[in-house]
């Protein structure tokens, strides 16, 4: 009789902690569901096109047959140095280490844009309000020094609350930044094809293009800049459809006679370029796609510096690990018109001190 009470009594104590296991359970479903309901009616959707403005003041005109230094760079919003690994390439880590790494991560950065002093520069993976680099409004940071330049900011990342991983990346406010010492008579952000469906879509990044145009003086024709950053976590459409739509955009300006420069992070490899030095050293690692430049017309040029790796991967940190045996991409680069005359391309070796890419550094004069 006594040990049928006793049982009863656990029977009970079970029921009641499936009870409240349920009960949370429940409550987490409920709350995930809002939280989902939530971004929906917030989710950043950028119309087609858009109108941007520009900040500060440039300091030069440009004129036919100037030499022109263009500077691109993710900066892997200031987060990303040697120290760092990230959850999404197979590592651990959603923040960076901590605030000042983030803030010493950005001077270096700006130091290093500083000492090239480019005429142009295109930035990616700019922060402007992000939990995950600590709400540093990084374009403000880095145009502090930048005195003669004016900017332009397009968003490809924008979302209230990012609900993964665990701990979550949180808020996110971040996009591409393009710095010209010209002046610039307009910018526009492009919107480019989101390979994701909903409910996926509403807490990722919606990619696009900034195109921005500085006037030649004595000339109707334009320079035309175009800021990018192509999708990297997808099967392999949304790249193909991105690039084809950046193909097309490229044509129609170089068709017209404008002097066109576009650059950035582009998810892949130039089908041109010899990327024997860094081979896919394992399938498990973030694999970047192909670009097949032959099916670009004679009058664009793909172009990157296979010298240094524009990128390495994120599996672990590069402070310490293996060098030789490392996950390296040639990511990174340039398409250019054939009216620019192509004097150098530098991957400039900064051993991924303070952002996963290396910056690139392309001489153009204008014929």
């Amino acid at each position: 009789m006594e040990s049928e009470k006793k049982n009863r009594g656990k029977i009970k104590v079970i029921k009641r902690l499936l009870a409240v296991t349920a009960g949370i359970i429940g409550l987490v479903v409920v709350a995930f569901v809002i939280l989902i309901l939530i971004l929906t009616v917030l989710e950043y959707k950028p119309e087609d096109r858009e109108s941007l403005s520009a900040q500060g003041n440039s300091s030069k005109e440009l004129l036919a047959g100037d030499t022109i230094t263009v500077m691109s760079w993710n900066i892997g919003f200031g987060a990303l140095g040697d120290n760092a690994d990230f959850f999404m390439d197979g590592g651990t880590h959603v923040m960076p280490s901590n605030k000042d790494r983030v803030l010493e991560n950005l001077n270096g950065i700006s130091e290093e844009i500083q000492s090239v002093n480019p005429d142009i520069v295109f930035l990616q993976e700019v922060d402007s309000d992000s939990k995950r680099s600590y709400y540093i409004d990084q374009r403000k940071e880095i145009m502090e020094g930048m005195d003669g330049y004016q900017s332009s900011c397009a968003y490809n990342y924008k979302v209230l609350y990012v609900p993964y991983p665990l701990p979550p990346i949180g808020k996110v406010e971040s996009g591409l930044s393009t710095l010209s010492s010209y002046e610039m008579n307009s910018a526009e952000r492009v919107a480019l094809p989101c390979p994701f469906s909903y409910p996926v879509r509403v807490a990722n990044l919606k990619r696009c293009q900034m195109v921005n145009r500085v006037p030649i003086q004595g000339s109707n024709k334009e320079l035309v800049l175009v800021n990018l950053h192509l999708e990297a976590y997808d099967s392999g459409e949304g790249k193909e459809a991105q690039t084809a739509m950046l193909k097309e955009l490229l044509e129609i300006e170089a068709d017209a006679g404008n002097y066109v420069i576009a650059g950035g992070d582009f998810n892949q490899e130039f089908s041109n370029v010899d990327t024997s030095l860094y081979p896919q050293i394992s399938e498990e690692l973030w694999e970047a796609g192909v670009i097949d430049v032959e099916e670009f017309p004679e009058n664009l040029q793909c172009i990157t510096d296979d010298s240094v790796p524009t990128c390495r991967s994120l599996d672990q940190p590069y402070e310490g690990a293996d060098k030789e045996n490392f996950q390296y991409y040639m990511i990174d680069g340039f398409i250019v018109s054939d009216n620019l005359t192509v004097e150098s391309l530098e991957t400039r070796d900064l051993q991924f001190q303070n952002s996963d890419h290396n910056p690139l550094v392309l001489v153009v004069t204008m014929q």
